[in-house]
This record gives C-alpha cells, sequence and structure tokens, in this order.
C-alpha cells in the first residue's frame, strides 16, 4: 500500500473547545472545516507539510459520543528537554489534564494529558527511532 497522508478522525462533544485546546496545546492549525454537511461539522487541525492530521467532528442528527479507550493515545516525540518542557507548559495552559498513563511506559520519558472527552496524548521526551 502507498499513502502519502494519514487523518486520525475522532468525534468530539464540542468541537469549537477542541479545535481551540489543540491548536493551543500541540500548536496546530486549522487547515479546514465543514458544516452540516449530510449531518455533520468538522474541522481538520495540523500544520502544512506535516504528513498527518487530525479531523475533529460532530454528528448533529445522531450525536455520536466520543468513547476512547485508555490505550487510545496521540504520542508526539519531542527529544529537546527544552522543548519538551515548553510542550508540556503550552498543554497545560491549553486545558489539557495531566494523567497517569494506563501503560507505565509513557511515563518513564514523557506526560500524558486529557483533553475534556477523555482523549490522551503523551508528550515524549525521546527520538523515535
Amino acid at each position: 500500500m502507498n499513502f502519502h497522508h494519514l487523518r486520525i478522525a475522532r468525534p468530539v462533544s464540542n468541537l469549537e473547545l477542541s479545535c481551540e485546546m489543540y491548536c493551543r496545546g500541540i500548536e496546530l492549525k486549522k487547515l479546514g472545516s465543514f458544516s452540516d454537511h449530510e449531518g455533520f461539522s468538522g474541522h481538520m487541525l495540523g500544520r502544512h507539510g506535516l504528513g498527518w492530521h487530525l479531523e475533529f467532528t460532530q454528528c448533529h442528527h445522531h450525536p455520536v459520543l466520543p468513547s476512547p479507550s485508555d490505550e487510545d493515545l496521540l504520542v508526539l516525540y519531542v527529544p529537546d528537554k527544552a522543548l519538551w518542557g515548553d510542550a508540556c507548559s503550552r498543554m497545560d495552559e491549553a486545558g489539557f489534564v495531566r494523567v497517569t498513563s494506563f501503560n507505565p511506559y509513557w511515563d518513564n520519558d514523557g506526560a500524558t494529558f486529557q483533553d475534556h472527552d477523555g482523549y490522551k496524548i503523551v508528550i515524549q521526551n525521546r527520538q523515535w527511532g
């Protein structure tokens, strides 16, 4: 399979709040949005040139409640200690709550944050690969 981009799509309870938190917390930009397209509204968040983006959606006619599991994680690797600390501070300021990770591995060199819907992001102070 040959693909060029990854979209991570998640239902959310408050589209505007999710967009604001993720833009502030992990410095994403709103790349696009749609409103009441066949009953769905959504925002796409990412950065130009990044190989992935997040899509947050709400279904107006048949609401889908967010249902993240303990291991449903978005893991971002920030190897520089000072930049990692800055990233964690932005997450705090954006309204994410620090939580203990279900898998203790992520707490060794990282910090786990939870949004208002229960989705978790790990900011890992390591180099990937």
